[in-house]
């Protein structure tokens, strides 16, 4: 409530029409619509600086919700990337969701700057207008009625001061006229001259007096409504304002707070999005996932034999390193110390093992090498072409619904032919045919390829075939010398005749056929010319087909480079020949590399 200047205004008709204080006493309410008007004044500014305020969380909404969405979108895995790849393990992927959670987070808060421009800043706006304009209404009719008011007041004065003049000049006229009457010398016409002007002075005093009487009670009439309805009243109005302006400002400062309560239920959620997606990581699934992603398919070496020195036999080191993959091969699975084999003792070995190593696993990783991945160890050779067989797979089954789908419509089109023209959909049914074949012969070279891998990759019953073999060849060989095997490219193995003779005499069980085509095309080709020499880097079991085994620091011939397979054919002598892993062997081409090659 405002507190109001009291004034004492009782006094009615009988007002006091001497002394510069009375001239003071309607001038008091003027001071009370100034201190008025700077305190209204304050109070809209105080809501323009409140709406400035919510105006400039929304903009610090804004941007954070644009930092937290570029942030989340800049951690994004890119497609056709490595980032990728490691969308397979679980923390990558609760990593992922982290993201779009955060990107749902960011949202909300856009959510609570919409909210505070449409709720607050724009209501503001709008009752800011609202109340400049009632305030300056009122402020107008309270200095209208103030106006009235002192203008009545300087009216009264007027007819106040009339009254006064009239007055002393009917008591200068009075006066005038007793003298005259007192003096003998003066005619009586003077004298009656005098009274009559007295009478007159007289009468216009009487008449001053009463308009002044009049114009008082007016006044005071006036005077009393100005002060007891009309200022009060737009006081009140005022007062109204002032109230409805401050309620305002709790109303919008409760949905300023409501806003941020809205959001919560969802910010809560996409806390516990991230919270679930952190639990959701399983490290031992992880691990497993690397160990199936970067698993060779190579089989580990068997263990070295002791080789005696102090008996007087000459072996030379192809022939041990023969013997000594073969023994190994013997020994049971579970009985063998593996030997981890890139770890060696030569330091400059182990770089190079290691260089290697790293490559193949960055061509892995790059994808990179021929179309037939044959780059890749045979493990991940396999995965890759049956990842592609099914992407092709999936190719095909889209195209397929795709023609379906159009033999339908052209099948629409024939029976009602207002439809559309039946022909139209023929050269789209033609490129269809076209890519499904495209599809199916890239399906059925990417099959053989795998069908390869497939056969050369070591299986149970292989192992258990060569088993059978070498417990053959130690129960009815009496040399002390074993039979040198060969293995051709296809996979055909070939012994000496004894040897062959004891082994038909046994059963084998599980053995898989081989293609006589193949072992007949490898057994009448050429011998080809040695072009260069090599030395085995690392131990190497040539289980699959085709391959040779080498022992570490092993010299061979090499009769045909790597053709960009990752494999190079070299000979031990000339009934043993086979691939070896490139990566595993040093290479030296040079000029008549046959003559120069010593066994060690």
């Amino acid at each position: 409530m405002y507190i109001f200047l009291d004034l004492d205004i009782s006094k009615g008709s009988t007002f006091h029409t001497r002394g510069k204080q009375d001239k003071m006493v309607p001038l008091q309410k003027r001071d009370q619509f100034d201190n008025l008007e700077k305190h209204t004044q304050w109070g809209i500014e105080f809501v323009e600086k409140y709406t400035k305020f919510v105006k400039e969380r929304s903009e610090i909404e804004t941007n954070y919700a644009k930092q937290i969405r570029n942030l989340s979108k800049k951690y994004q895995p890119k497609k056709n990337s490595r980032e990728e790849e490691e969308s397979k393990y679980t923390f990558c992927r609760a990593f992922l969701t982290t993201l779009n959670e955060l990107n749902d987070y960011a949202g909300q808060h856009e959510v609570i700057a919409e909210n505070l421009t449409s709720q607050i800043i724009a209501e503001l706006s709008r009752y800011l207008q609202e109340i400049k304009t009632e305030r300056k209404s009122h402020f107008h009719d309270g200095r209208k009625a103030q106006q009235h008011i002192e203008s009545s007041w300087k009216q009264l004065e007027s007819c106040k001061r009339k009254f006064e003049r009239d007055c002393k000049e009917a008591d200068r006229a009075q006066q005038y006229f007793e003298k005259m009457d007192a003096d003998i010398n003066v005619t009586k016409a003077d004298v009656e001259k005098a009274r009559q002007q007295a009478q007159m002075r007289h009468q216009m005093a009487a008449d001053s007096k009463g308009e002044y009487s009049s114009y008082l009670q007016k006044f005071n009439q006036e005077q009393n409504d100005h002060y007891y309805t009309i200022i009060p009243n737009i006081f009140q109005k005022l007062q109204d304002m002032e109230e409805r302006r401050i309620e305002r400002i709790g109303l919008c400062m409760k949905t300023f707070a409501d806003v941020d309560r809205q959001v919560l239920p969802i910010v809560g959620k996409c806390l516990d999005g991230m919270t679930k997606a952190a639990e959701s990581i399983e490290p031992k699934t992880d691990s497993k996932q690397v160990v199936e992603s970067y698993k060779s398919g190579f089989e580990p070496p068997g263990d070295v034999e002791f080789e005696d020195y102090g008996q007087a036999m000459k072996r030379t080191a192809s022939e041990t390193s023969l013997s000594n993959s073969r023994e190994g091969k013997e020994k049971p699975a579970g009985k063998s110390k593996g030997k981890l084999w890139p770890f060696i003792k030569n330091k400059n070995k182990l770089s190079l093992k290691l260089i290697t190593l790293n490559s193949h696993v960055r061509n892995l990783i790059e994808g990179s090498g021929p179309e037939d991945f044959s780059h890749l160890p045979p493990e991940q050779r396999r995965k890759k072409l049956q990842g592609k067989i099914d992407e092709l797979s999936k190719d095909i089954q889209k195209e397929m619904d795709q023609r379906d789908a159009l033999t339908k419509m052209k099948d629409v089109y024939v029976k009602n032919p207002q439809m559309g023209d039946p022909a139209s959909v023929d050269p789209r049914l033609s490129e269809i045919g076209q890519n499904i074949e495209k599809l199916q012969f890239e399906m059925q070279k990417f099959e053989g390829w795998l069908a390869e891998v497939e056969e050369r990759m070591p299986s149970k019953s292989d192992t258990h075939r060569r088993s059978g073999i070498y417990e053959t060849q130690n129960n009815t060989t009496v040399s002390t010398n074993c039979a040198q095997d060969r293995e051709s490219p296809d996979g055909s193995y070939t012994e000496e005749q004894n040897s062959e003779t004891q082994v038909k005499a046994t059963p084998i069980p599980n053995t898989t056929s081989t293609t006589p085509e193949f072992d007949d095309e490898f057994d009448d080709e050429e011998t080809l010319p040695t072009i260069g020499t090599c030395k085995a880097l690392y131990p190497f079991e040539g289980h699959n087909e085709g391959t040779i085994s080498v022992a570490e620091g092993e010299l061979l011939y090499v009769i045909e480079e790597d053709k960009g397979d990752g494999w190079t054919r070299v000979r031990r002598n000339e009934d043993e020949e086979g691939y070896v892993p490139t990566s595993y062997v040093e290479v030296f081409l040079e000029t008549n590399a046959k003559g120069a090659m010593t066994y060690i």
